[in-house]
């Protein structure tokens, strides 16, 4: 049947290459012209866990899963009702699994009636060298009508380091699985896509945030690993060595924020990456950048909390600690990216903003936009205006945190004549020596905040689409979603506008004045279970009287048709 929309789901244990399949199958449907997203769900454990592909592959693009999977794909079922709600399935959707795995497991099996059998485990014990995953991409892609030359080169690019067998064997096994899917029941088809100029770009979010870092003229970063923020030193780590970066492998998260706020110090754009666990052991060393006004930028790629939580799956639930984990009165910056192109703008944006403002900025990614891949046109380069301020040799006083102008100051490097100053975390006075001066203290305060609250941040501060008297306020990861669901409404003739704020510290209530005017009704949408993002908006905007909330916690995404379906409740009020 024709469609311009369908989703894919693969299923597996650590090691069947579940997620192999669906990147195979993403690759060459991008490559065929069409757009696509993948993400993935894993479970927590080293080895042999549970492990899905979510694949969603349109004629138009897409930012968000879609409601529920056409095909699920079953390489293996041990584990998989643990997926039981990550993995919707609808009256229509086709299951296609090994009869000799068994049945598949209730509630999964009990979605639908539509069985499709092939005898996987009896194809790769006939034909030695064959993977069971790689004859599961080739029936996958038969029933999506993908050209078999488009699937052969694909699997020949990702396989070409480990030699032709390997590479001849996982395009047999790949077309032995197309062939033995014949033209089945539950056949999609995509219309032609349209054909492209130029090539487009198969990125991550994390890899995107990477990218953002190096435009934006990070130069140094340092880093200790964690899930699911490891992809992004991952890429920096040849990314920044090929403009002539470096990046170091810290023992700690303490070491790793200390470590980039001594290389911006020196005077070179610096960065780390990490989850919710790490940031918390961040925010004194933040403070200290905050008081000393030394610019870094700490990319926080949210999970599941608190604690441990769940490492490999998607919550919006930092914003707190973000936006006000600091002792003392601690102005700084706070961005979040509402895409996966949108991880390399928005990082880009946030490094010349504390640039410009000698200020930590926090981005505030998730694992879903973090590990989520999607093929995008080459980003244009953005024209964000911001550069540090240094100052220059002298033989006068040189007063490193002079009062007045617009609070911003001029840095110096380490060893420019006449401008050795004293940078540490307690209160100081202009030139930067320790006092308790109440005079002092405040003056200071008002430096740093002034400087950030007076900035002019233009119309990227926020996403504002559409037109209602209704308005779905959301934020970060959950803003694909929140505009396909406000499409829907509209189809169905009822329409709202959009507003998804990117920068979330310092907040603008001016700015959001006037992307409310008119505005009756509020629908806010986030991804937490204690409504985080409802309470900051309350503290610092002015919202309508009427305001209803979306929301739950990770690891379950909010869909298109939630949003949707709470702005036809809200109309028939």
């Amino acid at each position: 049947m024709n469609t311009q929309d369908v989703s894919v789901a693969v299923i597996g244990q650590g090691g069947d290459g579940a997620l192999t399949t669906g990147e195979l199958l993403l690759e060459a449907a991008c490559v065929s012209g069409w757009n696509g997203l993948l993400t993935r769900s894993v479970g927590p454990q080293i080895r042999r866990g549970e492990a899905a592909s979510m694949v969603r592959l349109a004629i138009e693009p897409v930012e968000c899963l879609a409601d529920h999977f056409d095909l699920l794909v079953g390489i293996d079922w041990t584990n998989a009702q643990r997926f039981e709600g990550e993995l919707p399935l609808g009256p229509d959707s086709v299951i296609l699994c090994d009869p000799a795995a068994g049945a598949p497991p209730a509630p999964i099996g009990a979605a639908t009636k539509n069985i499709l059998e092939l005898p996987f485990s009896a194809l790769v014990k006939a034909n030695p060298g064959w993977r069971t995953n790689m004859i599961a991409l080739g029936a996958a892609a038969g029933l999506l009508g993908l050209e078999t030359d488009v699937v052969d080169q694909t699997i020949a690019k990702r396989f070409a380091e480990k030699g032709e067998a390997i590479v001849s064997a996982n395009i047999g096994a790949a077309a032995a699985g197309a062939r033995a899917i014949g033209s089945g029941t539950g056949r999609w088809r995509f219309p032609a896509p349209a054909r492209r100029a130029g090539k487009r770009w198969l990125i991550t979010g994390n890899e995107a945030v990477g990218c953002g870092a190096l435009r934006g003229g990070v130069r140094f970063a340092a880093a200790y690993p964690i899930t699911p923020a490891s992809d992004i030193l991952e890429w920096l780590a040849s990314g920044l060595g090929s403009v002539g970066g470096n990046l170091v492998q810290a023992e700690d998260e303490l070491a790793s924020i200390n470590m980039i706020i001594g290389a911006s110090y020196g005077g070179v754009p610096a960065l780390t990456a990490t989850s919710g666990p790490g940031l918390s052991l961040m925010i004194e060393a933040l403070g200290l950048a905050t008081a000393a006004e030394i610019p870094i930028v700490v990319v926080d790629v949210m999970r599941g909390g608190p604690s441990t939580g769940i490492p490999t799956k998607s919550e919006q639930t930092d914003l707190n600690i973000a936006v006000y984990g600091m002792h003392g009165d601690a102005p700084h910056l706070v961005v979040a990216p509402q895409s996966i192109p949108d991880c390399l703008a928005s990082t880009q944006w946030a490094t010349h903003l504390a640039e410009a403002l000698q200020t930590p900025a926090i981005v505030l990614s998730d694992q879903f936009l973090g590990q989520a891949r999607t093929a995008v046109d080459r980003p244009v380069d953005h024209a964000f205006a911001g550069e540090r301020l240094r100052a220059t040799p002298t033989s006068g006083p040189y007063n490193r945190y002079a009062l007045g102008g617009n609070g911003v100051s001029p840095m110096a490097i380490p060893g420019t004549s006449g401008t050795a100053y004293t940078a540490d975390g307690l209160t100081h006075t202009p030139c930067g020596t320790p006092t308790s001066s109440a005079d002092d203290h405040l003056a200071q305060l008002d430096k740093r905040r002034d400087k950030i609250e007076n900035h002019h941040y233009g119309d990227f501060w926020a996403t504002i689409d559409g037109e209602g008297e209704t308005a779905v306020i959301t934020w970060g990861s959950l803003t694909g979603a929140v505009r396909e669901g406000i499409a829907r409404a509209r189809a169905a003739g009822v329409n709202a506008r959009l507003i998804a704020p990117r920068l979330l510290l310092p907040a603008r209530p001016r700015e959001m004045m006037h992307a409310l005017e008119g505005v009756q009704r509020v629908l806010v949408v986030e991804q937490s279970h204690g409504t985080q993002f409802t309470k900051y908006l309350r503290a610092h905007y002015d919202l309508p009287a009427e305001v209803s909330v979306l929301h739950r916690p990770g690891p379950l995404p909010i869909r298109p048709h939630e949003v949707c379906g709470a702005l036809l409740r809200g109309e028939s009020r």
